[in-house]
């Protein structure tokens, strides 16, 4: 792994000057390795002095000297790794890797093959990671769609590091909502039987309750326009929730997105959960009573103020739910949880890691927050679905698109970032489409094996020899090497800073360097030795290619 040797290099450079007396001991902080933009600045750059400069209370770029020189005195020793060093502007250490090395490091791609990219720094720590929990009162909209990407992709790095994670869906089914939610159901469904019923103000009033008004009366028919209100309202209810929650079900699945575990809401308040921790929470004196309503003490743990957990009318409010929700979760012994949350929910996140801290919790609970989508089609606003008139929901969006261009294109921008979905450009089979453009590069390096094998030619079957790797030395043969294996820093990187999209950045700048590399040199000509190398460099990036969509969950075509 060049960058993991690269940052050992520069560990054993900086003890060396530290031995020496150039340099005061310190620990070494969290650095950056990264590839230059220039290639006059190297193949891999460090801000490594930069950073020390602070602990150090020294001048940069005496730091990145000092460290330098180690550097080069590894080197002289046989190092086979770098082949010089220079420190550019305030202290940037610039490292330049000897050929034999880069070339080297393509047969550890093709060995580790599915594994390469992988780490193990997470130990096999325990992760919940708990996203989308949509009401089930109303189908999935875009924003969730999102979310739901992110978050399965986000498991997927994390997993991809080392860690053991779990998938969960919050349910809120209980409380208001969920009756507003039955009434605006019953009121259809009385509709139907020519009875006259209105949906409450407050109630649902999309299309998608007359559709499911409709399966309910073709499924049970007339027989509970005589029923009592309060069965009929609770059978009803109960008929649509289930209807409400398969087809949230279904539509994730249809994005490829599956959860380990449904948690409800109301089974929590069916098993006095929400109760007890209330009844925890007074006589642990981190709660108390005023104005006939019962309130947290967050300030205590560093929010603006206190919260309430039972109202006057004695009915606890969601922060009391949420509180129980996240104590069950911590209370099963995951090491971190992390929640994916629309950014409406920012002035919540505070109060609810205060509740986490006041019970034992600190620094349990990390939030990430996600912004929407705004559709768009050939570059106008689209905010009314065709069918309806109402909003487009994510699974009309799912269909018209196909699952790897929704999740591919829900992870070109950062969570945090508003997000421009063009549903024309997601559809277009061209190389202005992301997706398209990186998928191609895998089916194109899949179309030239095939010709390989059609033609005689012999292609790889293991790693070729060292004098047959010598053979790439083209500029764009080698970008297109030290392209392959940022891959493994990147992976890391995009998981520690739960930022998915960096990989599909990455991909299309592999897959830019592909093309760019197959249309300046054949990868099948009548030099033996060089078929094999370039065979090799482009099964190699097939690989990597495969890799990374696999982490987006998106599909590695073999033919487009």
């Amino acid at each position: 792994m060049i960058a993991k040797e690269l940052r050992s290099l520069l560990g054993d450079a900086y003890r060396l000057a530290v031995s020496e007396g150039l340099l005061p001991p310190v620990e070494l902080p969290e650095f950056v390795l990264e590839r230059p933009r220039q290639k006059a600045h190297g193949h891999w750059a460090t801000n490594l002095a930069l950073l020390l400069a602070g602990s150090l209370k020294e001048n940069p770029r005496r730091i990145a000297e000092a460290i330098a020189a180690k550097l080069e005195g590894i080197e002289r020793r046989g190092n086979p790794t770098i082949e010089r060093v220079e420190v550019a502007g305030p202290g940037f250490i610039n490292l330049f890797l000897k050929k034999e090395r880069i070339l080297s490091e393509l047969t550890r791609v093709a060995g580790e093959g599915d594994d390469y990219g992988k780490w193990s720094f997470g130990e096999g720590k325990s992760i919940l990671v708990e996203f989308v929990s949509a009401n089930p009162v109303g189908p999935l909209h875009v924003g969730h769609g999102r979310w739901a990407a992110y978050g399965d992709a986000l498991c997927n790095l994390l997993e991809a590091v080392g860690y053991r994670v779990e998938r969960e869906f919050y349910l809120n089914d209980h409380g208001t909502q969920m009756e507003n939610f039955a009434a605006s159901v019953e009121a259809r469904y009385l509709q139907l039987g020519g009875l006259e019923a209105e949906v409450p103000e407050d109630g649902y009033h999309g299309s998608y309750v007359k559709d499911i008004a409709q399966q309910i009366w073709e499924e049970e028919g007339d027989r509970w326009l005589e029923a009592s209100p309060e069965e009929r309202r609770r059978h009803l209810g109960e008929l649509a929730y289930h209807k409400m929650l398969e087809e949230i079900r279904t539509t994730l699945e249809e994005l490829g997105v599956r959860f380990d575990r449904w948690f409800s809401e109301r089974e929590m308040h069916r098993r006095g959960e929400v109760e007890k921790v209330i009844s925890q929470l007074l006589q642990g004196g981190l709660a108390y009573e005023r104005d006939g309503a019962i309130w947290m003490a967050t300030s205590r743990f560093g929010d603006e103020k206190d919260r309430v957990l039972v109202r006057s009318n004695g009915q606890p409010t969601y922060f009391a739910a949420d509180i129980a929700y996240h104590l069950d979760k911590a209370r099963r012994g995951y090491w971190r949880l992390i929640n994916i949350w629309g950014a409406d929910h920012h002035g919540y996140v505070r109060r609810l890691q205060a509740a986490m801290e006041a019970q034992g919790y600190p620094g349990k609970l990390e939030v990430i927050l996600g912004q929407l989508v705004n559709l768009k089609r050939g570059g106008e606003p689209v905010r009314m679905s065709k069918r309806t008139g109402e909003m487009v929901t994510f699974r009309e969006l799912l269909k018209e698109v196909g699952k790897d261009v929704a999740r591919y294109i829900f992870l070109t921008r950062s969570q945090d970032s508003p997000l421009e979905f063009d549903i024309e450009l997601a559809k277009a089979e061209s190389m202005e489409n992301p997706v398209y453009y990186v998928q191609y590069a895998h089916a194109r390096i899949c179309s030239i094996m095939r010709y390989a094998e059609e033609k005689g030619v012999r292609t790889v079957g293991g790693i070729p020899a060292p004098q047959v790797l010598e053979r790439l030395v083209a500029e764009e043969e080698i970008d297109l090497a030290l392209k392959l294996f940022e891959f493994e820093e990147l992976v890391r990187d995009a998981a520690l800073e739960r930022a998915p999209h960096r990989l599909t950045r990455y991909l299309e700048d592999l897959s830019a360097l592909y093309h760019l590399f197959y249309q300046r040199h054949r990868v099948i000509s009548d030099d033996p030795e060089l078929t094999e190398a370039r065979i090799f460099l482009s099964l190699c990036t097939r690989q990597v290619l495969a890799n990374g969509l696999r982490l987006l969950g998106v599909s590695a075509p073999e033919r487009m």
